[in-house]
């Protein structure tokens, strides 16, 4: 069967080089037992081509069955994969048969292999090389004739050298890749996949089907598809259902088309390892946090040691403009005495202040912030020996205030 009767047959819509070569390669492997990796992104269709290996092979005639590794939990995936004895574990009420035992001559098509558990991983590992395995619970071990198709998104060497994924397993099932592009890899398909799918959902739902303007082929060519084809027929379903008109433009186009994350604007600080390709949103979020944390940890230091050294704040500041440059980002800090304001010099001709009175200092490390306020308190009622309208005027508070806090921490 050559490339044009697989397409036909199999619905598979496009013409792009890249997609052409996975598909050559996949009818090329079909009429043999050599195991098969499917490598592609999310939503491009990768269980399409596990189908045409099996229909196109000689077990075409028995049972094909294609199994999500990273749907299954942890505990069960064993379970399912080969089968468990009665009693082998809660809830173990009867035997069962796994589907390695279920699709013996067939083929068993693996999506997300990269989720497997590591044990789970060597059973896995067995059958391929010599076809055996043990159900749960059992010490009998059993054979059984499947051939494996498996697929991931993931970089499988890349979990290997985490130690996340087998090395030899990978060795295993990628005696054959297949590569399967991304949407945007294959631009110029984009329009006939729309009109495609547009097509099928304007029969489904009953409307008119759908034209697009030269403007509106464009936006679609451009679009990045971080969903892949999933995502295009998803937009081609919404428009079928939510308009009537028969002309798509472009400006309408764009209503059902979202932001593309890598189209944000973002400001990394590589410096930092923010930019790292290698790292997820969430590490980078982590990344972040636990830089600002630091930069807070320093500036409560400065600020306590401000409290502690009022008689030579200029010099303090001076001796840490290093830290204080880093926290606010600044190369030029200016000291208002007496005040005891730190400012950052800023556009605006307001004064914002930036630390104030004692109050906003909070907890660093065993100094908490009422010993802060009691070394305060005291240090003003000595300065004006014991005077509390003098002393109150001094810390910025009514004599009221002070009062109380000399109340409270049995000051008097």
């Amino acid at each position: 069967m050559d490339l044009r009767q697989v397409k036909q047959r199999f619905e598979i819509i496009g013409n792009s080089p890249k997609l052409n070569h996975a598909l050559e390669t996949a009818i090329r492997v079909a009429p043999t037992d050599i195991n098969v990796l499917i490598l592609g992104a999310s939503g491009v269709g990768k269980e399409s081509f596990s189908k045409i290996i099996h229909q196109l092979s000689t077990r075409k005639h028995n049972n094909f069955i294609a199994v999500n590794c990273g749907a299954i939990p942890e505990g069960t995936i064993d379970s399912e994969l080969f089968g468990h004895e009665k009693g082998a574990f809660t809830g173990a009420h009867e035997k069962r048969k796994g589907y390695f035992e279920t699709v013996n001559g067939g083929t068993i098509f693996l999506d997300e292999v990269g989720e497997l558990p590591l044990s789970t991983q060597s059973r896995l590992l067995r059958i391929l090389e010599n076809g055996e395995f043990i159900k749960v619970g059992s010490s009998q071990v059993q054979k059984t004739n499947v051939r494996v198709v498996a697929a991931t998104n993931r970089d499988l060497l890349e979990r290997s050298r985490q130690g996340k994924f087998r090395e030899d397993l990978y060795y295993r099932l990628s005696t054959v890749p297949i590569r399967v592009p991304k949407l945007n890899e294959r631009k110029e398909d984009i329009p006939i996949l729309f009109m495609k799918f547009a097509s099928v959902f304007a029969d489904k739902y009953r409307q008119t089907e759908v034209e697009l303007t030269p403007e509106a082929e464009q936006l679609l060519k451009n679009h990045p598809w971080p969903g892949n084809i999933r995502q295009l027929k998803n937009v081609a379903e919404q428009i079928s259902v939510m308009e009537d008109m028969t002309k798509i433009d472009s400006d309408l186009l764009k209503q059902y088309l979202p932001l593309a994350p890598n189209s944000l604007p973002a400001l990394l600080d590589k410096s930092k390892g923010y930019g790292d390709e290698s790292l997820s949103e969430r590490d980078v979020f982590y990344k972040v946090l636990v830089d600002l944390k630091k930069d807070v940890t320093d500036l409560k230091r400065v600020v306590v040691g401000l409290l502690e050294n009022q008689s030579n704040t200029e010099e303090y500041i001076k001796d840490n403009r290093e830290t204080l440059n880093h926290v606010l980002n600044t190369d030029d800090l200016e000291v208002n005495l007496p005040e005891m304001v730190i400012r950052k010099p800023s556009e605006y001709e307001e004064e914002r202040d930036f630390v104030e009175t004692p109050h906003v200092v909070e907890q660093e490390e065993s100094l908490s912030l009422e010993q802060v306020e009691v070394k305060m308190i005291r240090k003003a009622l000595e300065k004006y020996k014991g005077r509390r309208k003098k002393a109150a005027a001094e810390l910025g508070i009514s004599e009221r205030t002070l009062y109380r806090k000399i109340k409270q921490y049995e000051l008097e």
